[in-house]
């Protein structure tokens, strides 16, 4: 039973990896650019869902699309930002410009918020699950592994059943031609950084809510873990970077 409980507190802390590395995966199967300030978009989600909730005393729902909301700007407003101007750069400036946007989202959050980091408010309220006698399942590892699946599906078919999602295949494949064949490359990639930016603050939610606790580099490691992840299935495969997170956790959790 301890075996099968650690396997499934693995799939768990895997399926938050694979939320996270579907915005990795997005961003550079579309984009062709490694958003190195992904974690940290989660942990700014994560403080606005920290601070709806325990300083406005806004109901978990409205919190929840609140941190939707604002790490779906921040995505597109990095976007705009800090990576169009760097659209035809070398991927060398990208990439320091991607770590300088993450150092400036952590600083930003230790002067608001401070170095201490703070006990994450129980949003979720999800009674324990014991299917057998000696095995028990934690509300939230079942609300994780539900939303990923969910998610990861629901993403699979907007990308290849809809005209934006046939708008991002394209400009993943060729953006030049893309753009000659009409597509707005622009618009485009502003929506890609917009969905993993929305993925990112759901993945805040079921991070903090398994592990409750949030500061300034909370996100960091994960980001860091989930980039692994991504790339472990292969990154610019949605698919590719469920399996990776997955496989992540579980090895992780096994391990220890």
């Amino acid at each position: 039973m301890n075996f099968l409980s650690y396997l499934i507190s693995g799939i768990s802390l895997g399926s938050i990896y694979a939320l996270i590395a579907l915005g990795y995966t997005m961003v550079y199967g579309i984009a062709k650019m490694l958003n190195f300030a992904h974690g940290d978009v989660i942990m700014i989600g994560g403080f606005v869902i920290f601070t709806a909730v325990s300083s406005m005393a806004t109901s978990p729902l409205v919190a929840i699309l609140a941190g939707i909301i604002v790490c779906t700007v921040l995505g597109v407003t990095i976007e705009k930002v800090a990576y169009k101007p760097l659209r035809n750069a070398p991927p060398l400036a990208v990439l320091i410009t991607a770590i300088g946007v993450s150092y400036l989202l952590q600083n930003v959050a230790l002067l608001i918020f401070g170095s201490a980091s703070k006990n994450f408010p129980d949003i979720l309220k999800l009674d324990d699950w014991t299917p057998v006698e000696g095995l028990t399942i934690s509300g939230e590892t079942i609300v994780t592994i539900c939303a990923t699946i969910v998610i990861m599906v629901s993403l699979t078919w907007f990308i290849n059943h809809t005209k934006q999602g046939a708008a991002m295949q394209a400009v993943s494949e060729d953006r030049g031609a893309a753009q000659l064949m009409g597509v707005n490359v622009d618009k485009t990639i502003s929506l890609t950084f917009a969905i993993g930016s929305g993925l990112a603050a759901i993945a805040s939610v079921l991070l903090c809510s398994s592990y409750p606790l949030i500061g300034p580099y909370t996100g960091q490691m994960p980001g860091i873990k989930a980039f692994v992840a991504a790339v472990f299935g292969g990154i610019g495969s949605i698919p590719g970077a469920m399996i990776g997170g997955i496989l992540l956790g579980i090895i992780e959790n096994l391990s220890k």
